[in-house]
């Protein structure tokens, strides 16, 4: 998946600071161990503090690591991106897409709302 050059930045800046395993892993503990799934449930609890409002903290909103997949294809949908694209780019068929990734957004039903109210006005 294309990466914001800000992430990458931010990537190059750990590896440059930590270097990468023998094995290629970019994370590990102090000891070069694999981290505990334990800890990264910690971790993610507390960035989901750091970033979320009180309500969506509550609701399902990024409830895991693997939502923020889901965010992202439903950003590409939502920004406008053809869905055959998006399916590409994401490793799926357009079927499954739509199926799974098109309603994942926080925020979609505002923007849907108003782009038919925009239309019905046209």
């Amino acid at each position: 998946m294309p990466v914001p050059p800000e992430l990458v930045a931010i990537l190059r800046e750990h590896i440059e600071e930590f270097g990468i395993h023998q094995d290629g892993r970019l994370f590990r503990t102090s000891r070069g161990g694999v981290i505990s799934i334990g800890t990264y449930c910690e971790v993610w609890k507390a960035a989901r503090a750091f970033a979320l409002t009180p309500e969506q903290q509550v609701s399902p909103l990024a409830a895991r690591p693997y939502d923020l997949r889901h965010a992202v294809v439903s950003l590409w949908l939502n920004a406008g991106v053809a869905a055959p694209d998006v399916a590409e780019r994401a490793g799926h068929g357009v079927d499954v897409l739509l199926k799974v990734y098109a309603k994942c957004i926080d925020g979609g039903a505002e923007i849907a709302n108003q782009r038919i109210e925009d239309a019905l006005a046209a």
